[in-house]
């Protein structure tokens, strides 16, 4: 039987992991930026943005007023940390106490009941632009004393007062496309830099960010030479660091240590103008587009529960390919498996799965599943990638495969469902045999393979499958 030739599809376009999560703890310093005098103070995150509201605000505004205020604080700060403001340019905090700067923060100062309440509700969301994911840098001043092309704190109060709400108050200061966007993913750290320097031979997802950082900034500085995003550290990627080192004034090493990544970071901010009211910005849609034919570490995509049982399959053909845990999270132990893989095979051992390692690995699986009778295969929970499979589509779409196994070992369990071929390709006979499986099950016999009817094959399949062990 014939493996798939052509690229291998990854299901599906949904980004890999949580690209703005809200630190735990933030640190902050209590004074402006050069002044050495000042004490650095590490907070809890939460308990920043209630000092700096109970400081901003008072706490007898309407309420509509204080959270969109809250909303414009909870930006900023998100955003100070996100860009890496500060410690991209060699300090070592996140932000500072000063309003000339940033936001007033007073060490100890009593908290507001009402404005703690609300930061408790709403401390996790941020404010983008549609189609952006970078926190908004909220610019805002009091609007009496001070100033500013942003939010005017006492105009809150008086479209509160006209029965705006929070939402519709920050639309008004910063513009109808704006977005309430929530993070509930939490990180135990503010700094990017991966611990260690990247050099020729490297790989990883520090590797893959620092490629695309370095192309964006080549759009402004064309002596710096693009380089191909593959995550793996080539001598190509060498030659780009050093002309990026060289251009700006930094010892020229070809290697990435903790001043070159902060300079690549400051830079690339600085081109992508992530810290203005009114940024370019960094679109979702050229994020999606950057990912959408990876699967990276840390993600946690449905798809990274196929690529698991996938090493596992190798495994058992390729000793040398540890066994991962399916668990969909893409951690250090998948990395090093598809490492291994990508040595084998003469792939440059990035550990992060390209087109070109997907079709690889899906090659060597499918000659190995389509070679082995069916009730030797047992299938792990594999959740619906995102992807509707229907006829007409072929080998090249994984999930064909996982479909057919199922579709087949159910057969000979019900016998009102066909069998089928095991080949990866959406047959109208396929169509047939999922349309028999939605009528068995109460649902619209369609014969197209969505969410509903991939979820309801997995678990009747899981439910024979395993109550024979």
């Amino acid at each position: 039987m014939s493996t798939p030739e052509s690229n291998i599809i990854i299901p599906a376009q949904t980004l890999p992991h949580v690209i703005v999560p809200f630190p735990l703890e933030i640190t902050v310093h209590l004074g402006s930026p050069d002044d050495k005098s000042a004490l650095n103070v590490t907070v809890p995150y939460i308990d920043y943005i209630k000092n700096v509201a109970s400081s901003e605000l008072y706490p007898t505004w309407p309420e509509e007023a204080l959270r969109a205020n809250i909303y414009a604080i909870i930006s900023t700060t998100m955003n100070r940390v996100f860009t890496e403001w500060y410690r991209s340019r060699g300090y070592d905090f996140d932000i500072t106490s000063s309003p000339q700067y940033d936001q007033a923060y007073v060490p100890n100062r009593g908290i507001f009941s009402n404005i703690s309440d609300l930061t408790n509700e709403i401390f996790d969301q941020y404010i983008t632009r549609s189609g952006h994911v970078e926190p908004l840098f909220a610019v805002f001043c009091d609007g009496r004393q001070v100033q500013c092309n942003g939010l005017l704190q006492w105009g809150t109060v008086d479209l509160a007062n006209q029965g705006y709400d929070a939402l519709d108050i920050l639309k008004y200061y910063y513009g109808n496309d704006i977005l309430l966007v929530e993070s509930n993913i939490p990180t135990t750290t503010t700094e990017t830099y991966p611990g260690s320097q990247l050099k020729l031979g490297d790989s990883g997802i520090s590797v893959f960010r620092m490629q695309h950082s370095l192309n964006k900034i080549s759009e402004n500085y064309p002596a710096i030479p693009t380089v191909d995003i593959t995550g793996y550290f080539d001598e190509k990627t060498e030659e780009a660091v050093k002309v990026f080192q060289e251009v700006f004034g930094l010892p020229v090493t070809g290697i990435v240590d903790m001043e070159t990544w902060y300079f690549i970071r400051r830079i690339y901010v600085a081109v992508e103008r992530l810290y203005e009211l009114n940024t370019e910005g960094l679109s979702q849609q050229e994020l999606l587009d950057l990912y959408a034919n990876v699967i990276l570490e840390e993600g946690n995509r449905p798809v990274v529960g196929l690529l698991q049982y996938f090493l596992n399959v190798l495994s058992s053909v390729y000793p040398a390919i540890p066994a991962v845990t399916i668990d969909s999270y893409y951690g250090p132990e998948t990395t090093d498996a598809v490492k291994v893989f990508q040595e084998i095979m003469g792939l440059p051992p990035s550990g992060i799965v390209d087109l070109r390692t997907w079709a690889e690995i899906y090659k060597a699986v499918y000659a190995i599943l389509t070679s082995v009778p069916v009730e030797d295969i047992y299938l792990p929970l594999i959740n619906f990638m995102g992807m509707e499979y229907r006829e007409g589509m072929n080998k090249i779409y994984p999930g064909i495969l996982i479909l057919d196994i199922m579709l087949n070992y159910l057969s000979t369990k019900i016998p009102e469902i066909p069998a089928v071929k095991i080949d990866g390709n959406f047959s109208e006979d396929k169509a047939a045999s999922v349309r028999v499986f939605q009528e068995l099950y109460g649902l619209e016999p369609t014969g197209v393979v969505d969410a509903q009817t991939w979820n309801m094959i997995m678990n009747i399949y899981r439910n024979f499958r395993y109550a024979e062990t």
